[in-house]
Protein backbone atom coordinates (compact mmCIF):
# COMPACT_ATOMS: atom_id res chain seq x y z
CA UNK A 1 0.00 0.00 0.00
CA UNK A 2 1.15 3.48 -0.79
CA UNK A 3 0.00 5.84 2.29
CA UNK A 4 1.41 9.50 2.87
CA UNK A 5 1.58 9.53 6.35
CA UNK A 6 -2.04 9.82 7.01
CA UNK A 7 -4.49 8.35 10.02
CA UNK A 8 -7.99 8.93 11.03
CA UNK A 9 -9.55 12.14 10.49
CA UNK A 10 -6.18 13.11 8.74
CA UNK A 11 -6.88 10.93 5.63
CA UNK A 12 -9.19 12.68 2.83
CA UNK A 13 -8.67 9.81 0.51
CA UNK A 14 -8.68 6.09 0.84
CA UNK A 15 -8.51 3.91 -1.86
CA UNK A 16 -8.79 -0.13 -0.91
CA UNK A 17 -8.01 -3.32 -3.22
CA UNK A 18 -9.36 -1.29 -6.08
CA UNK A 19 -9.25 -2.93 -9.41
CA UNK A 20 -10.85 -1.47 -13.32
CA UNK A 21 -10.91 -4.09 -16.05
CA UNK A 22 -11.89 -3.37 -19.67
CA UNK A 23 -13.55 -5.61 -21.92
CA UNK A 24 -12.50 -5.64 -25.64
CA UNK A 25 -13.94 -8.26 -27.63
CA UNK A 26 -12.74 -11.59 -25.75
CA UNK A 27 -9.73 -9.69 -24.17
CA UNK A 28 -9.87 -8.23 -20.82
CA UNK A 29 -7.74 -5.50 -20.25
CA UNK A 30 -6.71 -4.59 -16.08
CA UNK A 31 -6.15 -0.98 -16.18
CA UNK A 32 -5.53 -0.97 -12.45
CA UNK A 33 -4.69 -3.78 -10.53
CA UNK A 34 -4.85 -3.89 -5.98
CA UNK A 35 -4.50 -0.25 -6.08
CA UNK A 36 -3.77 0.85 -2.61
CA UNK A 37 -3.54 4.73 -1.39
CA UNK A 38 -4.20 7.21 1.36
CA UNK A 39 -3.90 10.62 0.43
CA UNK A 40 -3.25 13.58 3.63
CA UNK A 41 -5.88 16.45 4.18
CA UNK A 42 -4.08 19.06 2.44
CA UNK A 43 -1.46 16.98 0.72
CA UNK A 44 -0.11 17.65 -2.96
CA UNK A 45 0.19 14.62 -4.94
CA UNK A 46 1.06 14.02 -8.00
CA UNK A 47 0.87 10.78 -10.65
CA UNK A 48 2.87 10.13 -13.49
CA UNK A 49 3.57 7.09 -16.00
CA UNK A 50 3.63 6.05 -19.55
CA UNK A 51 0.10 6.52 -21.63
CA UNK A 52 -2.02 3.77 -20.62
CA UNK A 53 -0.76 3.44 -17.03
CA UNK A 54 -4.36 4.23 -15.39
CA UNK A 55 -3.48 7.51 -14.22
CA UNK A 56 -6.26 9.20 -15.61
CA UNK A 57 -8.60 5.98 -14.52
CA UNK A 58 -7.31 6.29 -11.13
CA UNK A 59 -8.04 9.69 -11.24
CA UNK A 60 -12.07 9.57 -12.39
CA UNK A 61 -12.28 6.64 -9.99
CA UNK A 62 -11.49 8.92 -6.88
CA UNK A 63 -13.92 11.32 -8.63
CA UNK A 64 -16.60 9.15 -9.41
CA UNK A 65 -17.03 10.11 -12.81
CA UNK A 66 -15.98 5.84 -13.41
CA UNK A 67 -16.99 2.92 -11.78
CA UNK A 68 -14.22 0.21 -10.21
CA UNK A 69 -14.70 -3.24 -11.45
CA UNK A 70 -13.81 -4.02 -7.16
CA UNK A 71 -12.73 -2.18 -4.33
CA UNK A 72 -13.60 0.93 -2.28
CA UNK A 73 -13.13 4.58 -3.11
CA UNK A 74 -13.53 6.83 0.34
CA UNK A 75 -13.60 10.40 0.41
CA UNK A 76 -13.83 12.27 4.10
CA UNK A 77 -14.87 9.50 5.41
CA UNK A 78 -17.71 8.17 2.93
CA UNK A 79 -17.64 5.33 0.59
CA UNK A 80 -18.85 6.50 -2.84
CA UNK A 81 -19.11 3.61 -4.73
CA UNK A 82 -21.82 2.99 -2.60
CA UNK A 83 -23.78 5.96 -3.14
CA UNK A 84 -26.48 6.48 -5.85
CA UNK A 85 -26.30 8.36 -8.78
CA UNK A 86 -28.24 10.88 -7.38
CA UNK A 87 -26.01 10.80 -3.85
CA UNK A 88 -22.78 10.87 -6.21
CA UNK A 89 -23.69 13.95 -8.19
CA UNK A 90 -24.19 15.78 -5.08
CA UNK A 91 -21.29 14.90 -3.02
CA UNK A 92 -19.09 15.42 -6.13
CA UNK A 93 -20.44 19.26 -6.19
CA UNK A 94 -20.06 20.00 -2.53
CA UNK A 95 -16.26 18.10 -2.35
CA UNK A 96 -14.91 18.06 -5.75
CA UNK A 97 -13.93 20.27 -8.05
CA UNK A 98 -12.18 18.91 -11.51
CA UNK A 99 -9.55 20.95 -14.02
CA UNK A 100 -8.94 19.10 -16.85
CA UNK A 101 -6.53 19.85 -19.96
CA UNK A 102 -9.00 21.25 -22.53
CA UNK A 103 -10.70 23.93 -20.10
CA UNK A 104 -14.19 22.61 -20.60
CA UNK A 105 -15.50 26.19 -21.06
CA UNK A 106 -18.87 26.59 -22.14
CA UNK A 107 -18.32 28.92 -25.41
CA UNK A 108 -21.14 31.15 -25.32
CA UNK A 109 -21.02 31.93 -21.46
CA UNK A 110 -19.09 34.47 -20.14
CA UNK A 111 -16.28 33.91 -17.46
CA UNK A 112 -18.58 34.81 -15.13
CA UNK A 113 -21.55 32.59 -16.41
CA UNK A 114 -18.64 28.97 -16.53
CA UNK A 115 -17.78 30.02 -12.91
CA UNK A 116 -21.11 30.01 -11.69
CA UNK A 117 -22.14 26.73 -12.98
CA UNK A 118 -21.50 24.27 -10.39
CA UNK A 119 -23.42 26.79 -8.03
CA UNK A 120 -26.23 26.04 -9.65
CA UNK A 121 -26.88 22.94 -8.09
CA UNK A 122 -26.79 24.15 -4.93
CA UNK A 123 -29.35 26.08 -2.82
CA UNK A 124 -27.31 29.29 -2.77
CA UNK A 125 -29.37 32.58 -3.34
CA UNK A 126 -28.46 34.81 -6.13
CA UNK A 127 -26.46 37.17 -4.35
CA UNK A 128 -24.38 34.81 -2.61
CA UNK A 129 -23.74 32.98 -5.92
CA UNK A 130 -21.99 36.29 -7.33
CA UNK A 131 -19.87 36.39 -4.07
CA UNK A 132 -18.68 33.48 -4.79
CA UNK A 133 -17.79 33.67 -8.21
CA UNK A 134 -16.24 37.09 -7.74
CA UNK A 135 -14.30 35.83 -4.78
CA UNK A 136 -13.13 32.48 -6.93
CA UNK A 137 -12.22 35.22 -9.76
CA UNK A 138 -10.23 37.05 -7.35
CA UNK A 139 -8.10 34.40 -6.21
CA UNK A 140 -7.52 33.37 -10.31
CA UNK A 141 -6.20 37.30 -10.76
CA UNK A 142 -9.25 37.15 -13.60
CA UNK A 143 -11.57 39.80 -12.14
CA UNK A 144 -11.05 42.12 -14.64
CA UNK A 145 -12.53 39.15 -17.42
CA UNK A 146 -15.35 38.41 -15.66
CA UNK A 147 -17.33 39.46 -18.82
CA UNK A 148 -15.05 38.32 -21.74
CA UNK A 149 -15.94 34.79 -22.94
CA UNK A 150 -13.57 32.12 -23.42
CA UNK A 151 -12.92 33.36 -27.37
CA UNK A 152 -11.64 36.23 -25.97
CA UNK A 153 -9.08 34.65 -22.95
CA UNK A 154 -6.24 33.32 -23.47
CA UNK A 155 -5.10 29.65 -22.88
CA UNK A 156 -3.58 30.54 -19.78
CA UNK A 157 -6.83 32.88 -18.64
CA UNK A 158 -8.97 29.70 -19.75
CA UNK A 159 -7.47 27.41 -17.52
CA UNK A 160 -7.76 29.97 -14.57
CA UNK A 161 -11.46 30.05 -15.24
CA UNK A 162 -11.65 26.78 -15.37
CA UNK A 163 -9.65 26.88 -11.96
CA UNK A 164 -11.97 29.43 -10.62
CA UNK A 165 -14.93 26.92 -11.60
CA UNK A 166 -13.49 24.06 -9.74
CA UNK A 167 -13.25 26.09 -6.41
CA UNK A 168 -15.97 28.71 -6.41
CA UNK A 169 -18.00 25.37 -4.25
CA UNK A 170 -15.01 25.25 -1.57
CA UNK A 171 -14.51 21.50 -2.39
CA UNK A 172 -11.89 19.76 -0.20
CA UNK A 173 -10.39 17.93 -3.04
CA UNK A 174 -8.97 18.80 -6.53
CA UNK A 175 -8.69 16.61 -9.41
CA UNK A 176 -6.05 17.96 -12.31
CA UNK A 177 -5.69 15.93 -15.13
CA UNK A 178 -3.03 17.29 -17.08
CA UNK A 179 -3.76 20.50 -16.29
CA UNK A 180 -0.71 22.59 -17.92
CA UNK A 181 -0.63 20.21 -21.00
CA UNK A 182 -2.28 22.13 -23.52
CA UNK A 183 0.30 24.99 -22.95
CA UNK A 184 3.17 27.00 -22.89
CA UNK A 185 6.10 26.75 -20.22
CA UNK A 186 5.91 30.20 -18.99
CA UNK A 187 1.77 30.00 -19.12
CA UNK A 188 1.46 26.68 -17.18
CA UNK A 189 4.50 27.82 -14.68
CA UNK A 190 2.10 30.49 -13.85
CA UNK A 191 -0.97 27.94 -13.86
CA UNK A 192 1.51 25.42 -11.48
CA UNK A 193 2.37 28.06 -9.13
CA UNK A 194 -1.53 28.89 -8.85
CA UNK A 195 -1.93 25.20 -8.03
CA UNK A 196 1.09 25.55 -5.44
CA UNK A 197 -0.91 28.23 -3.64
CA UNK A 198 -4.10 26.51 -3.53
CA UNK A 199 -2.75 23.94 -1.69
CA UNK A 200 -0.40 25.84 0.66
CA UNK A 201 -2.63 28.76 1.53
CA UNK A 202 -6.17 27.43 1.15
CA UNK A 203 -5.20 23.66 2.50
CA UNK A 204 -6.86 22.03 -0.90
CA UNK A 205 -6.30 18.62 -1.48
CA UNK A 206 -5.12 17.81 -4.96
CA UNK A 207 -4.60 14.95 -7.19
CA UNK A 208 -2.86 15.58 -10.55
CA UNK A 209 -1.56 13.79 -13.31
CA UNK A 210 0.73 14.75 -15.25
CA UNK A 211 3.51 13.65 -17.77
CA UNK A 212 5.84 16.50 -16.81
CA UNK A 213 8.74 16.03 -14.22
CA UNK A 214 8.83 19.81 -13.75
CA UNK A 215 4.95 19.72 -12.92
CA UNK A 216 5.00 17.22 -10.72
CA UNK A 217 8.03 19.03 -9.39
CA UNK A 218 5.74 20.99 -7.03
CA UNK A 219 4.04 18.52 -5.30
CA UNK A 220 4.43 17.07 -1.79
CA UNK A 221 5.05 13.29 -3.09
CA UNK A 222 4.84 11.78 -6.77
CA UNK A 223 3.46 8.18 -6.98
CA UNK A 224 4.30 6.36 -10.46
CA UNK A 225 1.80 3.95 -12.26
CA UNK A 226 3.37 0.99 -13.98
CA UNK A 227 0.57 -0.79 -16.28
CA UNK A 228 -2.08 -0.10 -13.32
CA UNK A 229 -0.09 -0.88 -10.25
CA UNK A 230 1.47 1.81 -7.96
CA UNK A 231 5.29 1.09 -8.18
CA UNK A 232 6.95 3.68 -6.30
CA UNK A 233 6.95 7.20 -4.20
CA UNK A 234 9.13 9.88 -4.47
CA UNK A 235 9.53 13.43 -3.21
CA UNK A 236 9.80 16.40 -5.48
CA UNK A 237 13.43 16.58 -4.68
CA UNK A 238 14.59 13.47 -6.11
CA UNK A 239 12.87 13.65 -9.76
CA UNK A 240 15.66 13.90 -12.00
Amino acid sequence: MVRLDCSGTDCLVQVRDLDKKYHRGNEVIDVLRGTNLDVARGEFVAFMGPSGSGKTTLLNLVGGLDEPTSGTIAIDGREINSLSRKELTRFRSQYIGFIFQMYNLIPVLTSFQNVQLPLLLTGLSRSERVKHVEAALDIVELSGRMKHYPSQLSGGEAQRVAIARAIVTDPVLLLCDEPTGDLDRQTGDGILELLKRLSKEFGKTILMVTHDPRAAAIADTILHLEKGVLVEAQHPGEVS
